[in-house]
């Protein structure tokens, strides 16, 4: 390929790949087959080469596998919902802990099978087929080619992470809104965003537009048409061209148009508030923070 048609063959592989998995689903009769999570990873790895996520290929597949895993076993307890979420926010943290990385998406293949209520194993085979095509796509193209390998894991951040969700969650209970506990695509920009060594007001009110955006783009498409691949296409576009835009890169945009395929239908409708709420709540928090810890860097020269 030449340098010129690179971003558009990157761009067809990565929709063809997420039409593909929604063709399945049609296929199958099968809605847990639909991964959100998997169309925004698409496109950061095999499109916008996101170097975070690229570092090791190897754990594009291991890490999503282990913290779905860990959801849809946890799914499966006689728990209420709240407690599923907590049980899967502290093992998907301390497994992440473990491994030694920062991928973010894996935090929402965790979420996923709770938040939809996945009780089929084509979940767990849907994820470990669509993460392991999704790595070997990038080692046999060598979409890393270039990337480090080793990259600092500030763990402080899982504390802050983990703190912040608490917060939100006891919100969500008291108010009687415990199924906005965690909207999936939110929670890993919310990860990344802690991990940014520079956050500005600027790029939280971008990301509170763009994800509110896409959840309605991808809610009203799901309630207005009847053809699951028609709704996926036009829902891809749209978000290529929202991006475009908003000038920005933020893979979960391209997640959040596939939730209502796997949402429960009663919750579909709220989707879009749902999404505006959080996300202000979750970015002002994190903007506080990165704020506070901005500050305090700045004085540790001058009491030195």
């Amino acid at each position: 390929m030449t340098d010129d048609n690179k971003p558009l063959a990157a761009y067809a592989a990565a929709f063809g790949f997420i039409l593909l998995m929604v063709l399945a689903a049609v296929f199958f009769g099968d809605s847990e087959i639909v991964l959100p999570e998997i169309a925004a990873m698409a496109v950061a790895l095999w499109a916008w080469r996101e170097k975070g996520w690229l570092r090791q290929p190897e754990k594009i597949f291991i890490v999503p596998s282990v913290t779905a895993t860990i959801g849809f076993a946890v799914n499966l307890l006689d728990q209420s919902f709240v407690v599923k979420i907590l049980l899967v926010l502290c093992l998907m943290l301390v497994a992440m802990r473990a491994i030694r990385t920062n991928l973010a998406p894996a935090l929402a293949t965790g979420f996923l099978p709770v938040v939809t209520n996945a009780t089929h194993y084509s979940f767990l085979i849907a994820i470990f087929v669509t993460t392991f095509a999704l790595m070997l796509g990038v080692m046999l193209f060598k979409l890393n080619r270039g990337v480090p390998r080793e990259a600092p894991v500030k763990y402080q951040y899982m504390l802050v992470y983990l703190a912040i969700h608490l917060v939100w969650i006891a919100i969500t209970v008291l108010a009687g809104y415990p199924h906005m506990a965690i909207i999936p695509p939110i929670t890993v920009v919310v990860y990344e965003s802690l991990q940014m060594p520079m956050y500005m007001r600027k790029m939280a009110l971008k990301q509170v537009a763009v994800l509110t955006l896409s959840a309605l783009i991808g809610t009203v498409l799901f309630l207005a048409l009847q053809n699951w691949f028609v709704v996926a296409a036009i829902d891809l576009a749209l978000i290529y061209g929202l991006l475009h835009l908003f000038k920005a890169r933020i893979p979960a945009a391209y997640a959040f148009p596939f939730l209502p395929f796997v949402f429960p239908a009663e919750f579909v409708p709220q989707l879009p508030f749902g999404a505006a709420i959080v996300s202000v709540f979750f970015f002002s928090l994190v903007l506080a923070y990165k704020t506070y810890e901005k500050k305090r860097m700045a004085q540790v020269p001058a009491m030195a």
